[in-house]
């Protein structure tokens, strides 16, 4: 184990740990193999029991390198599904996906959270997500965006004190659902504003947040200021774990590469959440650029075409997996993409394409 640690590449890849009998144990990925296994067997005094205990099943283990990190994402992301090595459920919980559920009883609504997803719902519209945040993060937000609203209310529908009020009504965090009448009605439409923007349909809540913090602010009233950003904070941590869910739906057809160094960058095709097709390719100089541009257009005209389309399905936890790689990778300083529009694979759209794929490459490959 020693020699074939001391052997690793200093490259991106996935390393593959196994038992005394050859069984996969544990998968993982890194930008750098060498150091990121080393990490396990030096220095561990820190590490967590599991950590622990997954080294001293450690006796064998074997490397894949990649070109980039994004491929070592994926790589590790599909084999972890493949395999299912004991560690990769160990050390991270199955469950790892939550949802946000409207829950009400009469009169009553509050959210909840719950990992599991009820298929006999008469209503899955009252479910929000799945949110690839921890269970603890999201109850954080969203009892956040409670607190900034003045919709944190302590009681409960099955609450035998009626019209009185709350503890959070004292200290200011409930409009007052507790004491029913007109604060009632005003804690409902405060709930109605704040399901919609869970559902993407409107914004109007978030949007007075922040000129609640600009007024507070103004006045030097700073804790105040911090309640409405912290609430914020909680609102965009929300609204990005929908966008991912939103990316995985959508399914969009994708042309993206990365420099590899000044002469050289990786491409990629992607669908949905799939990369079909990964290349290396030369940009050392005019001509070469002219010739991607060429490969690229053949490559999206024999990747991208209607053929290929199929009715939307649910999005499983497979799909969020990948589809959580891919898009941190293009919000991500790393790589340069262009989405093909369905159009430009049509007999009359090839123009369209070829004039994005020029301004695309010519422009962004050598200003790179």
């Amino acid at each position: 184990m020693k020699t074939k640690i001391q052997e690793l590449p200093l490259s991106p890849g996935v390393y593959l740990m196994k038992d005394s009998r050859g069984t996969v144990i544990y998968v993982g990925k890194s930008k750098s193999l060498k150091k990121r296994v080393q990490s396990y067997f030096y220095n561990n005094k820190s590490h967590s029991p599991k950590v622990k205990r997954l080294v001293q099943h450690v006796k064998d283990l074997e490397y894949i390198v990649t070109d980039t990190e994004f491929e070592a994402f994926m790589l590790e992301c599909r084999l972890i599904q493949d395999i299912k090595p004991m560690y990769n459920r160990k050390m991270k919980n199955p469950l790892g996906y939550q949802y946000i559920v409207l829950q009400q009883k009469r009169d009553w609504r509050w959210l909840e959270i719950t990992d599991t997803l009820d298929e006999g719902a008469p209503d899955r519209s009252h479910f929000f997500g799945p949110y690839t945040a921890s269970r603890s993060s999201l109850e954080h937000a969203v009892q956040k965006v409670k607190e900034c609203c003045n919709i944190a209310c302590n009681h409960t529908p099955a609450a035998s004190t009626a019209n009185t009020p709350c503890l959070n009504y004292s200290i200011g965090l409930c409009l007052g659902k507790c004491l029913g009448g007109d604060a009632a009605r005003q804690f409902d439409e405060v709930m109605d504003r704040f399901i919609a923007l869970l559902q993407g349909d409107d914004r109007s809540l978030y949007d007075q947040m922040e000129r609640s913090m600009l007024d507070a602010a103004e006045r030097f009233d700073f804790e105040q200021a911090a309640k409405y950003r912290d609430g914020m904070n909680a609102v965009n941590l929300l609204l990005s774990k929908r966008h991912v869910i939103e990316f995985a739906e959508e399914n969009h057809s994708i042309v993206v590469y990365e420099h590899l160094n000044e002469d050289t960058i990786k491409l990629f095709l992607i669908k949905g959440n799939v990369v079909l097709h990964s290349e290396r390719c030369s940009v050392a100089s005019t001509v070469d650029i002219d010739s991607l541009r060429r490969r690229v257009k053949a490559l999206i005209l024999s990747y991208f075409t209607r053929d290929m389309e199929c009715d939307a399905a649910e999005v499983t936890r497979e799909d969020i997996d990948a589809a959580q790689i891919i898009y941190s990778y293009l919000q991500s300083s790393a790589c340069r993409y262009l989405v093909i529009q369905d159009s430009w694979t049509e007999d009359d759209g090839e123009p369209d394409m070829e004039a994005a794929l020029r301004e695309f490459l010519n422009n962004d490959v050598v200003s790179s």
